[in-house]
Order: C-alpha cells, then structure tokens, then sequence
C-alpha cells in the first residue's frame, strides 16, 4: 500500500487543494518508465516496476501557481489545447467553466499565426497538456511572444515552457482531477467563487466515458 510519505516530502493533507488520498486515487502522482532530464528534479522516487513517482507536494503548489496565474488574464484570452483524447473532456470543461477558448480537435497550423484563417484566435497565454502532443500550438505561441503553461510528465521536455505542472498527462482519472481542481482555484482568482464550498461542479463532469 502507498503511503503518505512515500509519495511526498513535505505536503500536510491540511493544506493541500484536496486530501491527499483523492490525489493518489487519481493517480496524478504515477509517472512513466521513461524520465527525460527536464524532469528529474519532480521525480520524488522510482517504484520497484521502473514507473516514476512524482512528488504530490509539487504538484499541488504547481497546480495552485498555475491556477492563480492564468486567473490574472481576461478569461477571452486564455487558450487551452489537447490533442489528447483521454483529456479533451476535461479540457473543454474547464475551458467552459472560466470562460476560455478550447482547442481539442486537431490544431490547425497558423491558428495563432495567420490572421486570414476563418478561425483565428489572440490569445494572451497558452495551456496545454502535452508539449509534445501539442507541439504545433507550442510553436506558435512561442511565435507571438506569449507565456505557455503545461502538463508535464516523465517523459517530456520543458524547454521553453513557463510553468509547468509536473503531473501524470495521461490517465482519465488524473487529468479530470487536475482540470476540475484547476477550474475550481481560477475560479477564485476571477472572484467567481470565494471559497471552495461554493464550486458545485462535481469531477464526474470532468471525466472521460
């Protein structure tokens, strides 16, 4: 059984943004086999069957940091892509909830870049899942000067990345939980919602089927 302590260094469950016991359940904390340098310094262990195990103390701030960034913008000018099927539903939610623009079927190239293309958006700061699954939007965000906050596991790279949530990007649970905690703390950056007891979306709503 997976303990507190072997899954985070300093984290009291008092407070974090859930009890940790939702976190391991969601399983944000499971890397994989694969670890890129850029993200040696999130990996709080190793487990006996090769997967890394990120630390929950780290991905908790991370997801507070991030939260009370992008509140900071007009939510219009928030993007948020996912190439990802597995997180497209809680991309779109969460997109939906602080009132940002999502992207979750393919990229088109020059959606930030060519102003005659029919769906062209300005946006002031990029959120995305995958650096790699979202390369094309990474480009041109970096094209037009904007600041880009990610997910990021194991096994991607961070360059050029301005914050980065270390966290499992790939599993249903993990990425449901993340979008729905997110949503909740932009929320009460936008003065949407002052306190936790007054976000009524439940994290089904988050979920992929």
């Amino acid at each position: 059984m997976t303990t507190e302590t072997e899954t985070t260094k300093e984290l009291p469950t008092t407070d974090s943004l859930v009890p940790l016991d939702k976190y391991l359940a969601a399983g944000v904390h499971i890397g994989t086999q694969r670890k890129l340098k850029d993200m040696e310094k999130y990996i709080y262990k190793i487990r006996s069957d090769g997967l890394s195990v990120l630390d929950v103390g780290v991905i908790d701030k991370r997801i507070e940091a991030a939260a009370t960034f992008l509140s900071k913008f007009k939510p219009e000018k928030v993007l948020v892509v996912c190439a990802r099927d597995v997180g497209k539903k809680p991309a779109a939610k969460f997109a939906e909830l602080i009132g940002a623009t999502a992207v979750t079927t393919r990229y088109m190239p020059g959606s930030m870049t060519n102003p005659s293309y029919s769906k062209y958006i300005e946006p002031d700061v990029l959120f995305i899942v995958d650096p790699g699954a979202d390369k094309q939007a990474v480009r041109e965000a970096l094209n037009i000067n904007i600041p880009i906050v990610s997910l990021c596991d194991t096994n991607n790279m961070t360059q050029n990345l301005d914050i980065i949530i270390p966290v499992n990007n790939k599993g249903k649970k993990s990425l449901a939980l993340v979008f729905w905690l997110m949503a909740r703390e932009v929320l009460k950056g936008q003065g949407k919602i002052k306190k936790d007891e007054d976000y009524k979306v439940e994290l089904k709503d988050f979920e992929e089927e």
